[in-house]
């Protein structure tokens, strides 16, 4: 064995469990690799949903930048949604394939869930509470309420941004908002003073650390042949307005 082979196989042998986490609920293509729940790197690309195109191009590059192999992947995780329905879509099967193809096991995180843990640090310095909104597009959105540890305090359901579609929630405490639904409703989100609007946090796959770990360690796997995404509406497909020659 060469000398380098046997630094590698070394430095094999003293890594955790490295897990791979695919993003794909919004705009935003993203892979991320964790250790024991730790950050190692991230890819993100802010696209039109082009998800099918990218998705397998940024985990080729992820683990050829770190000198990885999926063989060496404890497990995959994927964005469960709610978000996109084909976007979701491409997630998930290109998990599974993976997933499949290496004999790891798949693992699962809420979207909303996955921006919640991003700003929980922040939630609990400034003792607010967080909402994460993601576009459903027209001025309603996905979202679910999570107190400053990430734990969630509602389910997760489809709103529509009026005037006052968050009194309630904001009457008793600061609110963090964050996530591709808050940037385009921040200015009637921002009419409470208890409302701390973060329209620059989206969704990426770095989120998912901490939940995902937290299922691996307690085997809480997703079954292969069954999962689906988390839809929470039905996908409706609409007919083109144009005329056809």
């Amino acid at each position: 064995m060469s000398k380098k082979n046997r630094q590698k196989k070394s430095e094999e042998q003293q890594r955790g469990p490295l897990l791979l986490s695919i993003e794909t609920a919004t705009d935003v293509s993203s892979v991320a690799l964790f250790e024991e729940g730790h950050l190692v790197a991230v890819q993100n690309i802010y696209t039109n949903r082009l998800h099918a195109k990218l998705i397998t191009v940024l985990i080729d590059q992820l683990l050829r930048n770190l000198d990885l192999i999926p063989g060496d992947l404890a497990g995959v995780v994927v964005s469960q949604g709610p978000g996109s329905y084909t976007g979701l879509r491409v997630g998930v099967s290109t998990a599974k394939g993976l997933a499949m193809a290496q004999q790891i096991p798949l693992l699962s995180v809420g979207s909303l869930e996955s921006l919640a843990f991003s700003v929980a640090d922040i939630a609990k310095d400034i003792g607010a509470w967080i909402c994460p909104l993601l576009d459903a597009r027209r001025m309603e959105v996905y979202c679910a309420v999570y107190d400053e540890n990430g734990l969630a305090q509602t389910a997760v359901e489809a709103k529509i941004v009026e005037a006052d579609a968050f009194g309630e929630l904001l009457s008793g405490r600061k609110v963090i908002f964050l996530g591709d639904g808050a940037a385009k409703c921040k200015e009637k989100l921002k009419q409470h003073p208890n409302s701390v609007v973060l329209d620059n946090r989206v969704s990426s796959a770095s989120h998912s650390g901490i939940a995902a770990w937290k299922k691996y360690q307690s085997q809480d796997f997703e079954d292969l042949v069954t999962f689906e995404p988390f839809y929470l509406k039905d996908f409706v497909a609409t007919l083109s307005q144009k005329k056809v020659l």
